[in-house]
């Protein structure tokens, strides 16, 4: 398995979301965060279909950092429940690999 992940999440507004990408970045828990445009996400939560406007959050970073990204996501995200998934990157640009993995190392 590779060693360089993709983890996604979503946040309700902006402000929120800019503000964790950037505490994310300086703690280098991820080396880029990517804040996508309001999207409109359809769900059921407790018995009760939901539509909510959410900014979804791309991060790249390393296996060996997700623990503490995840924690770190759960223990500031306003949501009870916040979506935090996680994928390998199975293929990418090496020097762009190499970038990830310098940028997160502590």
């Amino acid at each position: 398995m590779s060693p360089h992940i993709l983890v996604l999440t979503a946040f309700p507004d902006m402000d929120i979301a800019t503000r964790l990408a950037q505490e994310i970045v300086q703690t280098r828990l991820a080396a880029c965060v990517n804040i996508l445009p309001q999207a409109k996400s359809v769900y059921m939560w407790q018995g009760k279909q939901c539509m909510d406007s959410e900014y979804i959050v791309i991060m790249k970073t390393t296996e060996s950092r997700y623990q503490k990204l995840q924690s770190f996501i759960q223990s500031q995200h306003p949501y009870e429940l916040p979506e935090i998934i996680a994928t390998p990157i199975t293929q990418g640009l090496d020097d762009y690999l190499d970038w990830m993995a310098k940028s997160v190392s502590t």
